[in-house]
């Protein structure tokens, strides 16, 4: 659900960015206020496996498209919100930056809708009433599918929303939410499956993990690190062996824009801000379309999984992602708890 540059005008896209840099700075100083900070080492770790989980596009049966998963409930569930939006801003800032999924200008976009959509609105309204403390299978499994979807229908629908404030990209409202809307069920219904195996792999890991009510799950540091560890190890063995696996389909957003243009790829405005930004993601991209240079796919440059693993780039890039992203996570967690010091 990665929106690029090319459907988004400056005012929409700056506008998008001053919401999400303020939901940065609350969550941050909430973080500092909270006078037990057992729970950030795990901003660090579940960052970085979110990010390799997010290589890993599955593909939709019967649609040509794939998804992956967005991971605000995934982590919300196990951090809490605002450690939570954190992390996935971490995620997102490192996949944009070095290896150009996702546009410069449309970063406040991007978090918005996978980051703040889950952990602000979903999450406190929504999977707290319906998962009550955690500790009831069912009912945990039930607010997990259906908040996932629930985000991830929300997110597609901001998507649409943001495109058409925009007006550049000449997409029909009513189309283009007719084709996203659908792809973006299905790929919440296999998000929401995913995140419940996760989630119950963690809890095997660390009970307290998955208690909402935290008091008594941050008690356990010894076992947190461990899981911690164990983490870790999932996520580099995700990143740099299994990401090598994902479909080669275009995802919901890239599978609709193609089915109302018959283009794969939208051509940037010819506008100051689109040169800008673009040069800027240009020089910053050492890994672009998730590949090493040299393993690019010259006849469509810049575009995810085009080699699936079948190429020996793309792990290794899942690999400088994912340890990326972990000293970014570390490095906000540690900055955090300098200023509540």
């Amino acid at each position: 659900m990665h929106m690029a540059d090319a459907l988004l005008s400056p005012a929409v896209g700056g506008t998008m960015w001053a919401v999400s840099a303020a939901a940065v700075a609350r969550s941050s100083a909430k973080l500092r206020q909270d006078a037990d900070q057992s729970v950030t080492p795990l901003m660090g770790v579940l960052g970085a496996f979110l990010f390799a989980a997010q290589m890993i596009n599955f593909a939709i049966p019967g649609t040509g498209s794939s998804g992956h998963l967005t991971g605000g409930i995934l982590l919300a569930t196990l951090l809490g919100p605002y450690a939570a939006f954190l992390a996935i801003a971490s995620v997102l800032v490192v996949q944009a930056l070095f290896f150009a999924d996702g546009g410069l200008l449309a970063l406040g976009c991007n978090l918005f809708n996978m980051g703040f959509i889950p952990c602000f609105l979903v999450f406190p309204w929504l999977f707290t009433p319906l998962a009550g403390d955690g500790t009831q299978r069912f009912r945990l499994n039930f607010a997990i599918m259906a908040t996932s979807v629930l985000s991830l229908q929300l997110g597609a629908f901001s998507v649409v929303l943001e495109s058409w404030l925009s007006g550049i990209a000449a997409l029909p409202l009513a189309t283009f939410l007719l084709f996203m809307q659908p792809i973006h069920l299905a790929i919440g219904l296999v998000e929401g499956a995913a995140t419940i195996a996760i989630v119950s792999s963690f809890a095997k890991l660390h009970p307290g993990m998955v208690k909402l009510d935290r008091k008594e799950s941050r008690a356990a540091t010894a076992r947190l690190r461990a899981a911690s560890f164990a983490i870790l190890a999932a996520a580099l063995i995700t990143g740099g062996v299994l990401s090598g696996y994902a479909s080669a389909a275009p995802d919901g957003l890239e599978w609709a824009v193609t089915k109302l243009t018959g283009k794969t790829e939208l051509p940037p405005p010819a506008r100051a801000t689109h040169r800008l930004l673009g040069s800027l993601q240009e020089k910053t991209s050492l890994f672009p379309g998730y590949q090493l240079p040299v393993s690019q796919n010259k006849t469509a440059p810049n575009k995810p999984h085009d080699n699936p693993a079948l190429s020996s780039g793309s792990g290794l890039a899942g690999l400088a992602g994912t340890v990326t992203t972990l000293v970014i996570a570390f490095s906000c967690v540690f900055f955090l708890k300098r200023k509540s010091a």
